[in-house]
């Protein structure tokens, strides 16, 4: 029930491939990670967007869309939302379960952040036992982008197929990520990095946040864990515009309409804490607000 990709993205495009065709109707989260966007924008789908709560998505209106588009798919993360770093609840997972079983709905989890997780949240695929939940990971952020090798997981028959499709497509791929892969997990080193990762995560949260405040930035949501921190303008001041003029200080940062298939994020920007430990990001950012 285990295949391996060429990486995380792969593994989507597979799946998307293998259930999709051109104008059905998906659902993603509103935010949701923008290059599912771009993705469904190739293979031709609906795309319909379900507000995302700090606990997972809208369960009314994402049984409302069920009832007025009659989906075929449903793209997600449970742990560590990209872009908001918000965590699925489980009661919100189990109401979510029932409506998708309802309508017949599959569901994609996209779990490439469960590793910095210092306590796992809910999972769909765990609930559901692999019924409708196809899970999809890979280790590009834990190890390195460098590393191409991603997994699906989802039973035996789509499995099957996924695999023939795989072989159509790419002619199965390489092993030589695979095996360094298969090294580096089966070394106790590969938990104390991975721990390691998590306090410098945390630590980069909390000095990007506190950097933050002074320019009147707030977080939607306070992460768990991870390094994603999807924080609010404020108001009346448009991401996007901000972006352009910190882009041409040669800062890149990412406006929130990004990653809203409702373009309903205009005052919303994401940050990767990661990647934001530099003060000059927000010297150039305080000069961007004040235009």
């Amino acid at each position: 029930q285990i295949m391996l990709t060429e990486s995380g993205s792969h593994a989507v495009d597979l799946i998307c491939r293998f259930l999709l065709s051109p104008g059905d109707t998906v659902l993603v989260d509103d935010p949701c990670y923008f290059n599912f966007l771009a993705l469904l924008k190739a293979h031709r789908v609906n795309v319909v967007g379900i507000p995302y709560t700090p606990t997972g998505p809208d369960v009314e209106a994402f049984s409302a869309a069920l009832q007025a588009h009659s989906p075929r798919l449903y793209i997600t993360n449970s742990g560590i939302h990209n872009p908001t770093g918000a965590t699925l609840s489980p009661v919100t997972a189990h109401r979510l379960l029932s409506a998708a079983e309802h309508s017949d709905l599959v569901i994609i989890e996209d779990d490439l952040f469960a590793d910095f997780e210092h306590t796992p949240a809910p999972r769909l695929a765990a609930f559901d036992g692999l019924s409708r939940v196809i899970q999809v990971g890979s280790f590009s952020k834990t190890l390195s982008a460098s590393v191409r090798c991603g997994f699906v997981v989802a039973r035996r028959e789509w499995v099957e197929g996924l695999a023939d499709l795989k072989i159509a497509t790419s002619f199965g791929g390489g092993r030589l990520a695979a095996d360094i892969l298969l090294t580096a997990l089966t070394d106790s080193g590969y938990r104390r990095h991975v721990e390691a990762v998590r306090t410098r995560l945390a630590s980069a949260r909390d000095s990007t946040l506190a950097r933050l405040a002074p320019l009147g930035i707030r977080p939607w949501v306070v992460p768990q864990a991870g390094m994603l921190l999807w924080c609010q303008l404020p108001d009346g001041m448009d991401a996007a515009t901000i972006a352009r003029r910190c882009l041409g200080e040669g800062v890149v940062l990412a406006p929130g309409n990004a990653f809203s298939p409702s373009l309903a994020a205009a005052g919303f920007l994401r940050f990767n804490a990661a990647q934001a430990q530099d003060k000059r990001v927000f010297e150039v950012l305080a000069r961007a607000m004040r235009g």
